[in-house]
């Protein structure tokens, strides 16, 4: 049997309604809402009896997800947010935007900071990396006229 798809990728956090403020900022549409709780969940996570809330945010495609959790209990027991490019695990999620200047610039007011510097590659992407919410890494691309021709 064949991997179908990749649903989503999450990221937990602490303060929800600010990181869901960020990404709808970025261009993801809420899907929904909703609290996870009980014995069931902590049989698939492993943490036991489990009550997280969280937040589903979809891309304008609808193809990818972004799911914030937000862990009531059990406590968080470590934070990545702060870890550089090269750490091992979660690195970062990648969004391809119209316009990177307006996407940084709108992304600035919501908190973000860029990491170095963007950078133009080879003609085809101009790219970035942010700090979102929390640090959250994230990286920006937008494509250039080159691969967008070819596109076309």
């Amino acid at each position: 049997m064949a991997l179908k798809r990749m649903d989503n990728i999450g990221i937990v956090v602490e303060d929800l309604d600010a990181a869901i403020d960020f990404f709808r900022e970025l261009g993801l549409d809420l899907e929904g809402r909703a609290m996870i709780e009980g014995e069931w969940a902590g049989r698939v996570t492993g943490l036991g009896d489990q009550h997280v809330e969280i937040a589903m945010m979809r891309t304008p495609d609808g193809h990818s997800r972004l799911e914030l959790s937000r862990f009531l209990r059990p406590a968080v027991v470590a934070d990545h947010r702060i870890a550089p490019v090269n750490a091992l695990g979660y690195l970062r999620a990648m969004f391809t935007v119209d316009d990177i200047d307006d996407t940084l610039a709108r992304l600035r007011r919501r908190g973000a900071e860029l990491v170095g510097e963007v950078v133009d590659y080879r003609d085809v992407y101009r790219l970035c990396y942010i700090r979102g919410p929390e640090g959250i890494l994230i990286g920006l691309a937008q494509e250039l006229g080159s691969s967008a021709a070819k596109e076309d």
